[in-house]
């Protein structure tokens, strides 16, 4: 007969795992958490003061460009600074909205510049000669006005970049628009942003404008911000550390793949390539060979063979 008892759950199962100490041991799989270690995730205390305090000399230039700009007094002021995984950030976005992608070169990622429609319409407004009046509710903007817009972006965006004088060379593209935070693809559900809000408007009609960044983008910049250099006693202590190899990693396996570049063929070339053609390669490219360990370049070298295999002898280390 059945019985009416409640049917325990089974346990989870234990995973075999490495501590912060080095230590293997087995803990119960749904105590464990998940984390991706491409992304940091986080910024010390005195790194977001740092980061705050770069912003808010963005913000007070940005709004004097603005106020010359649209010839009225333009309020802008840094609401907050925020760090948000990227599916909370883009599901948290109303509908519809205007959504600028961007890119600064040489920096890495695409950036989302985030205008809620009633404040575009009303820079809409000023740019054709009214007083910048918000209209009561928002909708989709016009081509016309998102080219409109687009004057604002550029400025905004340039102003940005501008405001990092040590990395000079910093050049921002545009690649598109999109009005539903739904269609976003330019990151993984779980990378980290670093959100910038802004609260920006006529008078006393403000609205949030939103400027994010993956974390991995701004990781450079974070690194010219760090202090010029460290007290002596930090160096020493930091220089007497030696590093020692785990030798639980030993038994780590990791892909390494030889690949050399340097013939490049057209779509229509390829598409008339038959059995017994011969393809040309540059020999100084051929004996520059890159190996690649885990997909991440290291080290090149030269072609050839050692007890029979191939083999590749390394010549120069790549760094980081």
């Amino acid at each position: 007969m059945p019985s009416d008892a409640p049917q325990t759950p089974p346990a989870a199962p234990d995973v075999s795992m490495l501590t912060h100490q080095g230590v293997r041991q087995n803990q119960r799989a749904d105590s464990i958490r998940s984390y991706d270690f491409r992304q940091s995730g986080f910024l010390a205390p005195s790194e977001l003061r740092r980061i705050r305090l770069r912003h808010e000399q963005f913000v007070r230039s940005l709004a004097a460009r603005l106020a010359i700009f649209l010839r009225l007094e333009f309020t802008v002021q840094l609401a907050k600074l925020q760090i948000v995984g990227y599916l909370k950030f883009t599901e948290g976005l109303p509908n519809p909205t205007h959504i600028t992608l961007f890119k600064v070169d040489p920096l890495k990622g695409v950036g989302l510049l985030v205008i809620p429609p009633r404040l575009g319409l009303s820079l809409v407004d000023r740019m054709l000669g009214g007083p910048g009046k918000m209209p009561e509710t928002a909708r989709e903007l016009s081509e016309i006005e998102v080219a409109l817009v687009d004057q604002v972006s550029t400025l905004l965006v340039n102003e940005w970049c501008a405001h990092w004088p040590e990395m000079r060379e910093l050049r921002p593209s545009y690649l598109g628009h999109e009005n539903n935070s739904r269609f976003l693809q330019t990151a993984t559900p779980e990378t980290a942003m670093i959100i910038i809000t802004l609260h920006s408007g006529v008078g006393d009609q403000l609205e949030p404008v939103q400027l994010a960044f993956p974390y991995a983008t701004v990781e450079p910049l974070m690194r010219l911000l760090a202090p010029a250099g460290l007290p002596e006693n930090e160096v020493m202590a930091a220089a007497a550390v030696q590093p020692r190899w785990n030798p639980e990693f030993n038994d780590v396996r990791v892909p390494v793949v030889a690949e050399w570049q340097g013939l490049k063929l057209s779509a229509s070339d390829i598409a008339h390539l038959q059995p017994g053609n011969v393809l040309m390669l540059d020999p100084q490219c051929a004996a520059q060979v890159q190996l690649n360990f885990n997909r991440v370049p290291k080290f090149t070298g030269r072609p050839g063979t050692r007890a029979g295999n191939w083999a590749v002898e390394l010549t120069n280390f790549l760094a980081a």
